[in-house]
C-alpha cells in the first residue's frame, strides 16, 4: 500500500488500480488554517460517520468497507473539481456574502442569523486551498461541470440534504448546511469523499434560537471560538499581507467540547456506542 498524500483532515493511501484507502485523524482546521493540537476521537468519529451515512443514504456511492477504527477503503474515481454546497439556514459566510451583494435571495427570505430559508439553496464552491463560491454560469465558464452536470448535481445534493435533515430532525438535531464532494466512475457521477462533522454544521433542536449564534455539535465550535478572539480577522489579515497565518493554541475546554459534542452526535443519529 503506497502514501498518497496528507490532507488537512485525512490520509489516502493507494491500494490498488481500483481502491484507495482513507485514513482518518484526530487533526483539525477552521478557516483554511491547521492547528498542531488533535481532537480526541476525532478520527475514530470522522470514520465511523462516513461509513453510517454512505450506508444510510439512498445514493450511489464509492464507500467500500470500514476497515479498522480510523480506516474505510473506497472506490478510485475521478473527482468533480466542484463542491457541493446546500444552505438551509441564513448562517456562516452566507451572511457576509448577502450583506455584500455577492448572492442574492429571494425577497421574503428571513435574514435574521439562523433563520431557516424557504427552501435549501445550492451554493457550490471551487475545490481548491482557498474555496470560492460560484453560481451556474461561472462554473461553467470555469469548466469545472457541464450544464448537465450542474443540473443533476445541483438537484442530488438537495436530495441529499433533504435525506440527512430527516434523519437529524428525528433524533432532535437541525442540518443547518452540507458540503458534499462527487466523482466520476465508468461514466457515472456517484457520491465521494467523506461525511461528518467536518462537511455540516449540527445544531441542537432544544437549544435552537434565532438571532443566536446556536449549540453546534460540529467544527463550528472551534470557528467560533477564533471568531469572537479575533482570529478570524487575523487570518484574513496575515493573507492580505502575504503572511500564511499562524493558527493560535486552543483552549483545553474547547479541545473537550468538540470530542464529547462530535461522540454525543455520532451515537444519537446512528445509534450506536462508539
Amino acid at each position: 500500500m503506497k502514501f498518497l498524500a496528507s490532507g488537512k483532515v485525512k490520509d489516502l493511501y493507494d491500494v490498488d488500480e481500483k481502491t484507495l484507502q482513507f485514513k482518518f485523524s484526530n487533526r483539525v482546521s477552521a478557516y483554511d488554517v491547521k492547528f498542531n493540537q488533535d481532537i480526541p476521537k476525532k478520527g475514530d468519529v470522522l470514520c465511523r460517520f462516513a461509513e453510517f451515512w454512505f450506508n444510510k443514504l439512498n445514493v450511489k456511492n464509492h464507500f467500500i468497507q470500514r476497515i479498522s477504527d480510523t480506516e474505510i477503503s473506497v472506490k478510485k474515481m475521478k473527482m468533480i473539481p466542484m463542491e457541493c454546497v446546500v444552505r438551509g439556514y441564513f448562517y456562516g459566510s452566507l451572511i457576509g456574502r448577502w450583506k455584500n451583494g455577492s448572492i442574492k435571495l429571494p425577497e421574503n427570505t428571513n435574514t435574521s442569523m439562523a433563520a431557516k430559508l424557504t427552501k435549501p439553496i445550492f451554493d457550490p464552491t471551487t475545490k481548491s486551498e482557498h474555496d470560492v463560491p460560484v453560481d451556474k454560469k461561472q462554473a461553467l465558464q470555469m469548466n469545472l461541470v457541464s450544464e448537465e452536470q450542474y443540473n443533476w448535481l445541483e438537484k442530488t445534493s438537495i436530495d441529499i440534504y433533504n435525506q440527512m435533515t430527516t434523519i437529524a430532525d428525528n433524533v432532535g438535531y437541525i442540518l443547518a448546511d452540507l458540503k458534499l464532494e462527487f466523482g466520476i466512475l465508468d461514466g457515472e457521477i456517484i457520491l465521494g469523499d467523506s461525511i461528518g462533522p467536518d462537511e455540516y454544521r449540527l445544531w441542537s433542536k432544544d437549544n435552537y434560537e434565532v438571532g443566536k449564534i446556536q449549540e453546534s455539535y460540529d467544527k463550528q465550535i472551534l470557528r467560533d471560538w477564533l471568531t469572537a478572539n479575533g482570529y478570524e480577522k487575523q487570518f484574513e489579515n496575515d493573507r492580505h499581507c502575504g503572511k500564511e497565518p499562524i493558527a493560535p493554541q486552543i483552549p483545553p475546554e474547547i479541545i473537550q467540547t468538540m470530542t464529547q459534542r462530535y461522540v454525543v452526535a455520532y451515537e444519537k443519529l446512528s445509534g450506536q456506542t462508539l
